[in-house]
């Protein structure tokens, strides 16, 4: 529908002499085109992105062990996500230590076992 409206924009310009107007109609058709793809575009992002995140809270609510904080997290500001991000990188730092890196499911439970694990070295 497109490429037949260009191709009749461009055959009615010798009848209108190719004059500014003429080259107006097309310049304002393909803004307004644009201007209402960009929001159906957003529209169907925003539901995409909002069926993923409903289906990554499932998968985190029904894991055991899972940290509930991630549920709805895209919910937070963005000053809350940076300490998840800080807390969860923490996290990688401790299960590193681990010799398994699925061991630890919380900063918490990490900080605990790594601890645990310092002194039974040192005893």
């Amino acid at each position: 529908m497109a490429a037949l409206i260009v191709v009749l924009w461009i055959a009615s310009g010798p009848f209108f002499h190719f004059s500014d107007t003429w080259q107006l109609v097309i310049n304002t058709g393909t803004t307004i085109v644009t201007f209402l793809m960009v929001f159906l575009i957003q529209r169907t992002q925003n539901k995409d992105s909002q069926a993923v995140h409903l289906k990554l809270n499932e998968l985190v609510a029904a894991m055991s062990g899972a940290s509930n904080r991630l549920i709805n997290v895209e919910s937070l500001s963005e000053g809350e996500i940076k300490i998840l991000h800080a807390h969860f990188c923490k996290l990688v730092e401790l299960a590193k230590a681990d010799e398994k890196l699925t061991d630890s499911h919380s900063v918490e439970e990490a900080v605990e076992r790594h601890s645990r694990k310092k002194s039974e070295a040192t005893d």
